[in-house]
């Protein structure tokens, strides 16, 4: 008996093991079907009679880019193929309202099809309307073959009898280059009216062609040279090139002429004695040298907004670099999930950065201080697509962020940026937490005396980020341009040239506040260097309404919210931005000046 049990129990385990194995082929092998089947789509490559697969995405009014609904969410059909499932295949198809739903139009790799009728629709009154409202607001639909976008009119309206009529017909003329889809070009046709109870046929049609467009450059038909390599783009860089070398210029010719009057009346402490020190005609910014260090308020805040702006400059020339060796835009969705790794990725240079400065500055609360700083951004993102979200779902609009995807971002928040900001924080305070000012700081604060009231802080703030925003305003409509209207940016370089001049000018300017601020006896130059700094947003916000009201046809309570409330974050990104970048700067002239002055 105990014999039989043992064999039967080894039976059992090698039968258990050999059903395990099978699985997993099982599992492999489909796996690898699965591959097979999708293969064509991602690797680009047909075979002659392979299926081509047409997706429909989004349709929606055409002067609101971003208010998109499901492309069936219109009375239209679909064909008889049975139908593909589809899922978001990344986190950013998800944010950006990609909806793709198979077609069910039967295309295969160099066969042409002649017209075939997809479906009759016989039209409701409910239908009627739906069709009418979309060809009065000039509603596009979008669809993507092979990765490739296509965009096609609804209808359109009669001036002459003021009749609205849909398009029945779609042509699909193909190019191809060898096994490759090179080229896709739409012709909507057969226009019939919209009237409750016609009859209407929808059909399509395929025609394949050999093209000699290289697959590598069969995106360049969708890209326009003639705006954005246009003579004025070349003229604003010109243009604030030419203010970067003045600006370089003033302030050289200034700071060095100033300073160096300032050194030498500062250094004769030898030939005069304390009494005629005590009394003399000392003045400006060597008066303040014992409060220049002093710690700012809302310490905490402030390191979190430096730490938080290191990570947006990283991130920035990190995309930037990306998409000029990658071309991204090629790729849907690809410029957001790059943005958004490379976020997370550089996580610790946040807490490094923003660390290391509180430390330095005397702050206590550094688990606060790391929380802050990890979340600022995340939280002012989050929290403007959330209400941005509600607005969406009550249009059932396609940008209805899916309860799935929010769990995704707030697990990346938690799992990703919080502890990479955690050890970045960890290392920054152990390697660089150490004050290192040049003069020690007084017990007593200084009392600030009164100045004239272009001097004041305020003041400065304000007038910080005129020259900035006058460095890159014209890049600003280009890069507008190619958010919300149907433009793909891709001078990278361009951005890349703008960004640096931009960083440029902004460091002279607020070098030039806090000297003129610390010249008048006024030793809050921390804040104020950065938020003259950051200033610049102010104008590029203050030029979003100019550009909503004047350079599009934007209109409705949802495009309007998306606007808006992206174009807030947007500038709030570029504040902080510009304003780590104007207080890096304008701390390394502190420490400069201070260092070269004998302080007795």
């Amino acid at each position: 008996m105990m014999g039989s049990s043992r064999i039967s129990s080894s039976t059992v385990a090698r039968k258990q093991r050999q059903f395990r194995a099978i699985c997993l082929c099982l599992l492999v092998v489909g796996s690898c079907y699965v591959s097979q089947s999708q293969a064509d789509e991602h690797n680009h490559k047909y075979n002659d009679r392979d299926e081509v697969v047409l997706w429909m995405n989004t349709v929606g009014p055409y002067h609101n880019r971003q208010e998109t609904y499901a492309y069936f969410s219109l009375p239209f059909c679909s064909g008889q193929k049975s139908s593909i499932s589809h899922y978001h295949e990344t986190l950013s198809e998800a944010l950006q309202g990609v909806e793709l739903e198979f077609s069910g139009y039967e295309m295969a790799f160099k066969a042409d099809v002649s017209k075939a009728i997809i479906c009759m629709v016989t039209l409701q009154e409910e239908s009627t309307k739906a069709f009418t409202y979309a060809v009065k607001n000039e509603y596009w639909y979008q669809m993507y073959i092979d990765g490739l976008p296509i965009w096609g009119k609804v209808g359109e309206r009669d001036e002459r009898d003021g009749k609205f009529y849909i398009f029945t017909h779609k042509k699909f003329d193909i190019g191809y280059n060898g096994q490759q889809i090179v080229d896709i070009t739409l012709t909507t046709e057969a226009k019939e009216e919209l009237k409750a109870g016609a009859h209407i046929n929808f059909s399509y049609e395929v025609n394949w062609k050999p093209s000699t467009v290289e697959f590598k450059n069969r995106f360049d038909k969708y890209l326009d040279p003639n705006f954005f390599q246009h003579r004025i783009h070349w003229f604003s860089i010109f243009n604030s090139f030419m203010m970067v070398i003045f600006l370089v210029g003033l302030v050289s010719m200034i700071l060095m002429r100033t300073l160096r009057k300032d050194y030498a009346r500062y250094s004769k402490d030898e030939e005069v004695d304390d009494m005629e020190r005590d009394l003399g005609d000392e003045y400006g910014w060597k008066q303040v040298h014992g409060d220049v260090f002093r710690s700012p308020p809302n310490t905490l805040l402030f390191s979190a907004l430096v730490g938080a702006g290191y990570q947006l400059i990283s991130v920035v020339f990190c995309v930037i670099m990306f998409a000029i060796v990658g071309e991204l835009y090629t790729e849907r969705g690809s410029m957001l999930s790059t943005a958004i790794f490379v976020y997370a990725a550089t996580s610790p240079i946040n807490g490094y950065f923003g660390g290391s400065l509180y430390a330095r500055l005397g702050g206590r609360l550094w688990i606060r201080q790391m929380l802050v700083s990890a979340f600022t951004v995340p939280v002012a993102v989050c929290g403007t697509a959330f209400l941005i979200n509600f607005i969406a779902i009550g249009y059932h609009a396609s940008r209805a962020i899916p309860f799935g995807t929010m769990v995704a971002v707030t697990c990346i928040c938690l799992f990703v940026i919080l502890p990479l900001t955690l050890v970045g924080t960890v290392v920054g305070r152990n390697l660089d937490g150490q004050p290192d000012f040049p003069c020690r700081v007084n017990a007593v604060p200084r009392p600030i005396p009164e100045k004239k009231w272009y001097m004041e802080p305020l003041i400065i703030v304000l007038l910080g980020g005129v020259l900035p925003f006058g460095s890159i305003f014209i890049e600003m409509y280009f890069i507008f341009t190619s958010f919300w209207a149907y433009k793909i940016y891709y001078v990278y370089g361009f951005m890349l040239l703008v960004f640096t001049i931009l960083t440029v000018v902004t460091v002279c300017v607020t070098i030039v506040c806090t000297y003129f601020l610390l010249n008048a006896e006024d030793y809050r130059w921390q804040w104020t260097s950065f938020m003259a700094a950051g200033s610049t947003s102010i104008y590029v916000y203050a030029y979003s309404f100019y550009y909503f009201f004047f350079k599009t046809k934007m209109f409705g309570l949802f495009q309007t919210a998306f606007y808006f409330g992206y174009m807030a974050l947007f500038s709030g990104a570029l504040g902080i931005i510009c304003g780590t970048v104007g207080y890096v700067g304008t701390n390394l002239f502190v420490r400069k000046i201070y260092s070269n002055v004998k302080i007795d």
